[in-house]
């Protein structure tokens, strides 16, 4: 009894004689043991053959069913159709014909995943069971496919959803290929409380199943011009008593092709291209304006922005010079201005990480910057995050068209990891954010 009283007191009068030692696992360790469960259970969910079947079906009534942007009626009544089935809230409509999706913890963190749904004014010319019903409309862009993965994506989380401690918001967008759909949804306001926001598309520029994507500047802004220059109409044949807006129009063109190979850093990509002009009506008159048109793009805002003011500037300026008078108008409805896609660092980071998982460390590749654009540039002004290219290239299914082509098709077996990475990217997240996430 007496040691053990004096045991007692030592304990309680000298505490700091005594160090213990505990092997407790890193939080490294725990952050492993967790993602490899979790990409073990996202894998087997995505590649469930009932989910994949459901997905390819989804897909292909969809593809069937070609609708252009704002006219994405049939294509919202078959999302809603499938969140009903899912149990998975939903608002309607969101920017005429979007559809906005919440599941999951309901509190902060909150993601975004989105998914544009239009499709393109093009007669498909591929032959096969599920061909475009509609004449001169066809997926050719895979937006068809980027619906089924997201909702397969809505699927897996929800039957993971007593481990998902974000709150997910699904984007189901209309408008892309008008490049409208996604600057209206902002102001629909659906980046509320949103922390992060990945987009994923299909390209055959890669094999299946090869992710590419890479930080900062990738996506180029684009924006186009019109413009018109009044002078002096009169007979040709007496140019002294006109004022030529036809030779002011051709030196304004040649003038804004200088804009790039005279003040351009030939290390910072631009591009201004001048595609139609228009004048007169007879060999021999001088009419009394000229029109004429074209494209701008660039991959930083600086130099973006910058180009617009300097394309205003050459064109008013060569008119001046011709005695005439240039109005420029930079198109905003037929061809909005669209941003660069600049992605977030970070975010990049997380979604490397993430697809890694997914597909494999040696199939994620850095892409090269590319002059397309994309409205998914307006979420990235408003909120952190990342678009990615999913391969999708298999010259066996004849999956190796570009985008916009008639002949475009996709491999399906591309749909369970689109549908993965995004679930994986959702349920990562919220590691992430509280700064437990290895990356």
């Amino acid at each position: 009894m007496d040691h053990l009283r004096l045991i007692l007191l030592l304990f309680l009068f000298l505490p700091t004689c005594f160090t213990f030692t505990f092997q407790i696992p890193s939080i490294n360790e725990f952050s492993n043991q967790s993602s490899s469960s979790l990409k073990q259970q996202i894998s087997e969910l995505a590649n469930s053959p009932s989910t994949v079947k459901w997905m390819k079906r989804i897909r292909r009534e969809i593809h069937e069913h070609p609708e252009l942007a704002n006219e994405e009626f049939r294509t919202s009544a078959l999302i809603r159709r499938e969140l009903d089935q899912l149990g998975v809230a939903y608002k309607w409509p969101v920017a005429g014909t979007g559809v906005v999706a919440k599941l999951g913890s309901g509190s902060p963190p909150f993601v975004a995943l989105r998914a544009d749904m239009d499709a393109l004014p093009i007669q498909e010319r591929v032959d096969w069971d599920h061909k475009s019903k509609v004449d001169g409309k066809m997926h050719a862009c895979a937006h068809d496919a980027h619906v089924a993965m997201l909702l397969g994506a809505a699927k897996i989380l929800q039957e993971m959803k007593d481990v998902l401690q974000t709150t997910v918001v699904l984007i189901f967008q209309p408008a892309e290929e008008r490049g409208t759909g996604a600057k209206e949804m902002v102001q629909e306001k659906v980046l509320e409380d949103v922390g992060a926001i990945l987009g994923l598309h299909l390209g055959s520029e890669y094999q299946t199943g090869v992710v590419a994507s890479r930080p900062g500047e990738f996506l180029a802004g684009c924006g186009g011009f019109k413009a018109k220059i009044s002078g002096k109409g009169g007979l040709a044949g007496v140019p002294q008593h006109c004022y030529d807006p036809v030779l002011a129009a051709s030196t304004s063109v040649i003038s804004l092709q200088n804009i790039v190979s005279r003040e351009v850093d030939p290390l910072d990509s631009q591009v201004l291209s001048v595609a139609m002009i228009n004048a007169g009506y007879a060999h021999d008159i001088i009419p009394d304006s000229a029109t004429f048109g074209g494209t701008y793009r660039a991959f930083s805002k600086k130099s973006f922005y910058g180009l617009r003011k300097r394309i205003e500037e050459v064109i008013k300026g060569q008119a001046e010079v011709h005695r005439c008078f240039a109005e420029v108008e930079f198109l905003g409805n037929e061809h909005p201005t669209i941003p660069p896609t600049t992605n977030d660092v970070r975010i990049y980071q997380l979604a490397h990480q993430v697809s890694s998982k997914i597909v494999g460390e040696d199939k994620v590749k850095l892409a090269p910057l590319f002059t397309g654009s994309e409205d998914f540039a307006f979420y990235l002004e408003k909120v952190p995050g990342t678009f990615v290219l999913l391969g999708t290239r298999n010259e066996k299914s004849g999956s190796i068209y570009p985008a916009h082509s008639p002949y475009f098709f996709i491999d399906e077996d591309v749909l369970p990891i689109g549908a993965a990475i995004h679930a994986a990217f959702a349920l990562s997240y919220h590691s992430y954010s509280t700064n437990s996430y290895s990356l």
